[in-house]
């Protein structure tokens, strides 16, 4: 399920149809957000397997003039450290400018025939801050097949902050929808703190 607009009225209706412990997320979401005014947001819930247990979970993303907003809300069994079932929700406020890249992975059936337009069956929003990267290693090599000396390694590092996957099978269509128009809203933001050197953050 996901939801995106851009009031605060609509982020908390949006977080109360989830149905997943509305108050704690809201209260979380809506004091990180404090007094800004909200350009868009995105609630998606999703619900994973683990073992013999069902385990849900909720993504908040909220796009302010000055800050990208993140929670996510996990809710646990009774464990050693607890009796009884808990959550636990976390935020995390970044400023636009610190945002080093949105990524947006369509899967689109059937290219051959695509029509401009046409949802995507799965998409992938992948956004990067700098918090967490993946460095991706290997062997190097020189261009002699015959040669035998060790080249070290190289590698790529990927700034992956947050992935969010949707599809239309898992999802619906609508979430696929509202996921992209989110990833617009953010890289248009983006876009514009780069183009604008000078502009105020928000401290």
């Amino acid at each position: 399920m996901a939801k995106t607009g851009t009031t605060t009225q609509g982020l908390r209706a949006a977080i109360e149809r989830s149905g997943y412990y509305p108050a704690l997320v809201a209260e979380a979401v809506e004091a990180a957000v404090g007094g800004e005014q909200i350009s868009s947001y995105l609630v998606h819930q999703e619900t994973t397997f683990d073992a013999n247990e069902v385990r849900r979970h909720v993504t908040v993303l909220v796009l302010t003039s000055h800050r990208f907003i993140v929670s996510h809300t996990d809710e646990q069994t009774a464990d050693s450290s607890s009796p009884t079932p808990y959550a636990t929700t976390s935020t995390e406020s970044v400023k636009l400018d610190r945002i080093s890249s949105v990524v947006v992975s369509r899967v689109v059936a059937n290219p051959e025939s695509y029509t401009p337009g046409t949802l995507p069956r799965e998409v992938v929003l992948t956004i990067g801050w700098g918090a967490v990267a993946r460095l991706d290693l290997e062997p190097a090599a020189c261009g002699d097949p015959n040669c035998e000396a060790d080249h070290g390694y190289t590698g790529n590092s990927t700034a992956d902050d947050l992935s969010l996957r949707v599809s239309e099978a898992g999802d619906g269509p609508d979430t696929v929808r509202q996921t992209l128009v989110f990833a617009q809203a953010l890289s248009e933001a983006t876009a514009a703190t780069v183009s604008t050197p000078g502009r105020a953050t928000g401290r």
